[in-house]
């Protein structure tokens, strides 16, 4: 499929269906909106159409209404997520959760079906060494989710790596009621197969060596994450004159995220981007180019789910800019990518190889990577796209 770019005036009068948004089908007509620009950062807002019905709850809405559960299993590589609400909850690819063994980052973009039960979920850990509680935290499950990964490296990796065994893992759920709605009707019950089992307190082990153990060849794309935090805290760390390395856990992105320099300085991104993509109702998604490169976009299917992400993407792509800062800020500035260039970075995949999996028996993931562009769609099991994520492979 191939991205089309209208006014939004044709947009109405090419009279798309909200709902066919949704769907798998060639995309209707998107603009791509002039950037906004920080230091040397650009964002560029994708507009369109949205589909209908409401807006299912995101990760961290529902920790902390407390109305979803994640898991420690004690697997590096595998986290149970557990909705015990009514509604969809939408897990973003690069969420990071808080606590447990290890904070970790999710691996893929999911829409959690309501009462759920035990739902086994893709993770790497962003935090190098801890085994154990950290102060008063839970060991067994996590309290938040309130940033994303923001290095395009870590993501990279991640996306390229073999698929965990919780991705593709079949589980168990109870039916969820009878619902309307566009962003419901890809949550009809499925078979319920492998009861999945309560989790139980695992018994202290080493990370690294659980790795090890699971992918002997070294092949999982963790050593990767890994270094990829250690150089974004050196990195933010050199641009901030300031350790961004917590006491509490010297190797944790969740903490160095916490910094009150880090925040700070990011405080001045927000201040500048993150009303200005709140203004219209027709923002679906965002495209970001650092120093007149453009770095990555998310995509979805309605304005009001671009609108719960929103603040955590802001605040990742703040903080890849200030990681990777402009020698001559002007300079940046003017550097930004035109228009058709954003386009053509949002097309460019679509002539690479495609390939698509399962994911557990709840959703779909259709990967595409030309030379230049990796994306990652994310579907649920009937086809109808949640997240469209575009990394530059370069």
């Amino acid at each position: 499929m191939h991205f089309r770019f209208a006014a939004p005036i044709a947009l109405a009068a090419a009279g798309i269906g909200m709902a066919a948004v949704a769907t798998a089908a060639p995309d209707p007509a998107m603009k791509i909106a002039a950037p906004l620009t920080h230091e040397n950062l650009a964002v560029y807002l994708v507009r369109g159409s949205s589909i209908a019905g409401p807006t299912p709850a995101t990760l961290e809405e529902a920790l902390a209404k407390g109305s979803v559960v994640v898991h420690e299993t004690g697997n590096v590589r595998e986290l149970k997520i557990e909705n015990t609400s009514s509604e969809p909850v939408f897990i973003q690819f690069g969420d990071l959760v808080k606590g447990g063994q290890q904070d970790r980052v999710l691996t893929t973009s999911l829409l959690i079906p309501p009462n759920s039960g035990q739902i086994a979920i893709g993770a790497y850990c962003v935090e190098q060494g801890r085994w154990s509680s950290r102060g008063t935290e839970d060991v067994k499950k996590f309290s938040a989710s309130n940033a994303q990964l923001f290095s395009r490296t870590a993501k990279i990796a991640i996306a390229r790596a073999p698929v965990a065994a919780a991705e593709s893992r079949p589980t168990q759920r109870a039916a969820p009621p009878p619902e309307r709605g566009a962003w419901r009707d890809g949550l009809s019950a499925q078979p319920l197969i492998n009861q999945v089992r309560p989790s139980v307190e695992p018994p202290a082990r080493d990370p690294q060596r659980i790795i090890q153990e699971a992918h002997p060849r070294g092949a999982s794309g963790q050593g990767e994450v890994w270094s990829s935090v250690a150089a974004a805290q050196q990195q933010l760390g050199t641009r901030l004159a300031s350790s961004m390395a917590s006491e509490k856990s010297k190797t944790s992105l969740q903490l160095t995220l916490e910094n009150e320099r880090l925040q700070k300085a990011q405080a001045a991104f927000v201040t500048a981007l993150e009303a200005k993509a709140l203004n219209d109702n027709d923002v679906i998604g965002v495209v970001i180019a650092i120093n007149g490169t453009v770095t990555g976009a998310d995509i979805y299917p309605s304005n009001g789910l671009f609108r719960k992400m929103w603040p955590k993407l802001v605040r990742a792509a703040a903080t890849e800019a200030l990681a990777n800062p402009a020698k001559d800020v002007a300079a940046a500035l003017a550097a930004a990518p035109a228009i058709a260039d954003v386009e053509k970075f949002l097309s460019a995949a679509e002539d690479g190889k495609a390939s698509t999996r399962a994911l557990a028996d709840i959703a779909q993931h259709e990967t595409k990577e030309s030379a230049d562009v990796l994306k990652v769609e994310a579907r649920t099991t009937d086809g109808r796209w949640i997240h469209r994520n575009f990394l530059a492979a370069k």
